[in-house]
């Protein structure tokens, strides 16, 4: 499967006065072509940084100390991030790869109505173009496209354009911002948490809603959950992240089949399920890293039930197996 985005070995820092605090050490991820990938990972796991890396729109004092993201823009035609000016940037931004942030009603302006914002966005992004590709955006051509973007999340275009954003509810403010991440045509879109303090059936409908997007658009998706009933259902692809660490990588079906790191399958033993004796569930013991002070060895080995010696004293290698599954655990690297 070709891949649209690869992250290759990044490591990202926050540099304090004292000390530098590292959110992510070493993480390579493909992100293919029209598929769903969804980053897995306890609160604190890295995985919204990973996220920004792609945008290079990392919060401050936070930056990239080594590694490098590589967009696939043609045939044999590949563009690396973090050396984008700041133009090129800001083009790319929105128009390549779009992001729907956590928690919908904060990433809206509240006194500008929805058409407004829509619009504004497609001027600015006009304006970062040479001189000689713009071209001048009527108000008229800008409601064809955002009515039609509307009317595809399920949304009364006429009452939502003219709308401010505490007049919507929290499923609404959502679908909005779907549409808006679809407004330039981009390629990938980055979801953090986007059901996040949704009722069941709204993030069931969203999601859905998603899939949809993905299947008849073909644009590729990033999502950020811990919820591993979503991944289940609607990822293709699954990438497992511990103390800025990755894991574990391979399809839904593989990960699922194998769950050969033993985070990996506490994560999923420890899910509810309907066709589950709830007295099965087996809670991860113990408390996610502090990035401040993190174990030797291992990362994963204070709560690890599998825990040999030599995970204490050393870190593993990521391990690449037959399938193309990758795991990063002494269990496995005989088979490398």
């Amino acid at each position: 499967m070709e891949n649209i985005v690869e992250i290759r070995d990044i490591v990202i820092e926050y540099k304090l006065k004292k000390y530098a605090l590292r959110a992510v050490d070493g993480v390579s991820l493909d992100i293919a072509a029209g598929k769903i990938t969804a980053l897995v990972g306890e609160s604190g796991s890295g995985k919204t940084t990973v996220a920004s890396s792609l945008l290079n729109c990392i919060s401050s004092p936070g930056e990239i100390v080594s590694g490098t993201v590589r967009r696939h823009t043609g045939p044999n035609e590949v563009t690396e991030v973090e050396k984008l000016g700041e133009n090129a940037l800001n083009e790319f931004r929105w128009k390549q790869i779009s992001m729907v942030f956590q928690g919908a009603q904060s990433a809206l302006n509240p006194v500008v109505t929805i058409f407004n914002q829509f619009y504004e966005t497609m001027v600015v992004h006009e304006n970062y173009k040479p001189k000689s590709e713009r071209k001048k955006i009527t108000k008229q051509e800008a409601e064809q496209r955002i009515r039609y973007l509307l009317d595809f999340v399920n949304l009364d275009a006429d009452r939502v354009m003219t709308s401010y954003p505490h007049e919507l509810s929290g499923g609404m403010k959502q679908r909005v911002m779907i549409a808006f991440s679809l407004l330039l045509d981009p390629k990938l879109i980055i979801l953090d948490e986007p059901t996040t303090a949704l009722d069941v059936i709204t993030q069931d409908f969203i999601f859905k809603l998603l899939q949809k997007v993905n299947r008849e658009m073909g644009i590729a998706m990033l999502l950020l959950t811990h919820d591993i009933s979503v991944v289940a259902k609607y990822a293709d692809y699954m990438a497992v992240m511990y103390g800025g660490r990755l894991m574990e990588y391979g399809t839904v079906e593989e990960v699922f089949e194998h769950k050969y790191h033993p985070y990996t399958r506490g994560l999923i033993d420890s899910t509810p399920a309907i066709n589950k004796d709830v007295g099965l569930l087996r809670p991860i013991g113990g408390e996610p890293p502090d990035l401040l002070n993190m174990p030797a060895g291992c990362k994963f080995h204070p709560r690890c039930p599998q825990c040999k010696e030599i995970c204490k004293q050393s870190e593993p290698k990521t391990v690449t197996m037959e399938t193309g599954h990758r795991v990063k655990c002494f269990l496995y690297e005989d088979e490398a």
